[in-house]
């Protein structure tokens, strides 16, 4: 059975040819599925897509036509899939909804850090030989409040972690798990509560009407001066246009970013010898207190194996023609 991995990085083709097992007929596509390379999917079984390919209704249309059975998304985010119209046109679909929580909860509270203490500038300041302490002055974690927003498997373990450095920690969530209030000492609240009593703010919520811009002029407002807020969840949660104009007045004393809400086009690929077209990402990269890694939270051979092995159950049981226990 022909399978078509759009997006395919090295780490992905290395992966998936090392645990495939020769069950499955891999097609390795460096570009992003859209309508213009979705032509690759013809007589295809199915398609692998990961967070930044295209899987609206016109582009699922073209696949339902094309005969495929299946779309196995390597992430647990799905928002870039039209779910709905893949059900009227019989296309299954599936994510990764658990690949490894803790590759998400660690590169967050490493960006959390990293802020916190200077270490960008640090290690800059040394290798031009500059060893003035002055500009570098942190703080520290223990008995800081930290808000969580989204509090799934992966926003659980950062309570884990965090909770081990002695913070205060609140967060909100629509559906409160009670397990991490018992053994992190988490406590609920409303989101407004959240956003005004947190010093440091960390979004692991999915993007969806609800969280579209949750992140904004309003919400900055309400906030304190200086806060932290590190986003590894989902680009749109955050309205960039906003969070620049609380940078440039104090608010936001330091930002740190994974995903950026246009960064589809941009993020996985090298841009080094192109002249900057986004006017909006360009100014945020000009804040020496903002802290981008282009979508590589993930990143880590544990949540890579992750992401091949459930993958590869979604497509066997789609091969058996029975249902995956993933399927959205």
């Amino acid at each position: 059975m022909k399978v078509i991995i759009y997006n395919t990085k090295t780490y992905d083709r290395h992966y998936f040819e090392k645990y495939a097992h020769g069950q499955f007929e891999f097609q390795f596509i460096d570009e992003s599925l859209s309508l213009d390379t979705v032509h690759f999917a013809e007589d295809a079984f199915a398609v692998c897509i990961f967070v930044n390919d295209d899987a609206s209704a016109p582009v699922l249309e073209k696949l339902a036509a094309y005969g495929v059975k299946g779309i196995a998304i390597r992430a647990a985010g799905h928002d870039q899939t039209d779910s709905e119209a893949a059900r009227r046109l019989g296309i299954r679909v599936a994510n990764v909804p658990a690949y490894s929580p803790h590759a998400i909860a660690e590169h967050t509270v490493a960006m959390i850090l990293t802020m916190a203490r200077n270490i960008i500038q640090a290690d800059r300041r040394v290798k031009d030989y500059n060893f003035i302490l002055d500009p570098l002055v942190g703080f520290n974690l223990h008995k800081k409040t930290v808000g969580i927003i989204g509090i799934g498997k992966i926003g659980g373990t950062t309570a884990k972690i965090l909770n081990g450095f002695g913070c205060n920690l609140i967060g909100f969530d629509p559906e409160p798990n009670n397990e991490y209030s018992e053994k992190y000492g988490l406590v609920y609240h409303p989101l407004d509560f959240v956003f005004s009593n947190s010093d440091i703010i960390v979004i692991h919520a999915p993007l969806n009407a609800h969280t579209k811009y949750m992140f904004n002029a309003e919400s900055f407002s309400k906030m304190k001066d200086g806060v932290l807020i590190v986003n590894t969840g989902r680009g749109g949660i955050i309205n960039t246009k906003d969070a620049i104009e609380a940078l440039k007045s104090g608010k936001i004393g330091h930002l740190g970013i994974d995903v950026y809400e246009n960064e589809k086009g941009l993020f996985f690929t090298d841009k080094t010898t192109t002249i900057p077209q986004d006017d909006l990402f360009a100014r945020l990269l000009t804040f020496k207190n903002v802290l981008v890694t282009g979508h590589m939270a993930f990143l880590t051979s544990n949540a890579i194996t992750g992401i091949v092995d459930t993958t590869m159950a979604n497509l066997d049981a789609w091969s058996k023609n029975e249902n995956s226990v993933n399927e959205l």
